[in-house]
């Protein structure tokens, strides 16, 4: 008789995201003391990889990467969802709550194609259907125009090998899980800001669920939550969506978060940026800096949020 696993892990089926449930699976074996067949890895192919020739604004958001799962763990056919929290939106069901940030891994984005910004031939084609990605780098080179492209990082390479666009940019992270660290050049922080929650995973289980709340505790990073949190907060504060163009920074020292961000108009000529400090424990710190960068923003980034009255 086959022994039922002890949890069971739902993952979307791209290469990255299976990376990701297996670093999962690992951390919650070794925090245990269980054998690798304990935990089930549960693939779903998620709507926002079965459209790939739209932005993901046009078609639903970010509830595609998600809405498979969230299915699935309502209705008992996992016990965890395993995510990359950058693709997480800000509004989850109350039925469902986040219960682990693994250690968030390199939040950069790498630049693929030119061995940096200002290596990028006068007029080159970006491609990204990132607004984040297009907007910060029309800023940096308003002679560069943006050409959108989607899909898994070994469809975007292959993309930019086929000369569908000039240079590209991927997350450091993605690329690091996949074994390709080779793959492009890191953008630095006082160059390019990563997007909210870049590089952490994130573990999801239902909110009535105390037991697998309890086994998610034993591998949750407490700095990279009250990070993650924390650029997430302020997302939501501003009302950001996948129409708005916002990079952030969250870097937690102790009992101390420092949150930089940077809010851009579409066609990334506007740029509003600022930072503040506040105590981990200071629910308020993100709110007060999306009405600082609210504030002092023009009516072009302006129309691309929607904060909450």
């Amino acid at each position: 008789m086959t022994k039922s696993p002890r949890l069971r892990l739902g993952t979307r089926n791209s290469p990255l995201a299976m990376a990701q449930a297996i670093e999962a699976r690992e951390r919650l074996c070794a925090a245990h003391g269980w054998g690798e067949s304990e935990i089930e890895l549960v693939p779903v192919v998620a709507s926002g990889d079965k459209v790939l020739d739209r932005p993901l604004a046009e078609i639903g958001g970010k509830a595609l990467w998600t809405k498979e799962l969230d299915q699935w763990l309502a209705t008992g056919e996992i016990d965890v969802s395993v995510h990359s929290m950058k693709d997480v939106e800000t509004i989850r069901p109350p039925e469902l709550m986040i219960a682990a940030i693994l250690p968030r891994a390199d939040r950069r984005d790498v630049l693929v194609g030119a061995e940096s910004v200002a290596a990028i031939p006068s007029g080159a084609r970006i491609g990204t259907s990132a607004p984040r990605r297009a907007a910060q780098m029309l800023h940096l080179r308003p002679d560069c125009t943006v050409v959108g492209i989607r899909g898994n990082v070994a469809t975007r390479l292959a993309k930019l090998e086929a000369g569908e666009a000039d240079v590209t940019m991927l997350a450091r992270a993605g690329l690091d899980r996949l074994e390709q660290s080779d793959v492009g050049v890191a953008l630095e922080f006082d160059e390019f800001l990563p997007a909210p929650a870049q590089g952490a995973i994130g573990l999801e289980c239902r909110t009535d669920d105390h037991q697998t709340r309890a086994l998610m505790d034993a591998i949750n990073c407490s700095a990279s939550n009250a990070e993650v949190m924390a650029e997430r907060a302020l997302l939501f504060a501003l009302g950001g969506n996948c129409h708005s163009s916002i990079a952030v920074l969250c870097q937690a020292k102790e009992e101390t978060l420092t949150l930089r961000a940077a809010l851009f108009s579409a066609d990334g000529r506007d740029r509003v940026a600022d930072d503040a400090e506040f105590a981990v424990a200071d629910a308020n710190g993100p709110l007060r800096l999306a009405q600082q960068l609210l504030a002092r923003s023009p009516d072009s980034i302006l129309s691309l949020f929607d904060p909450p009255q």
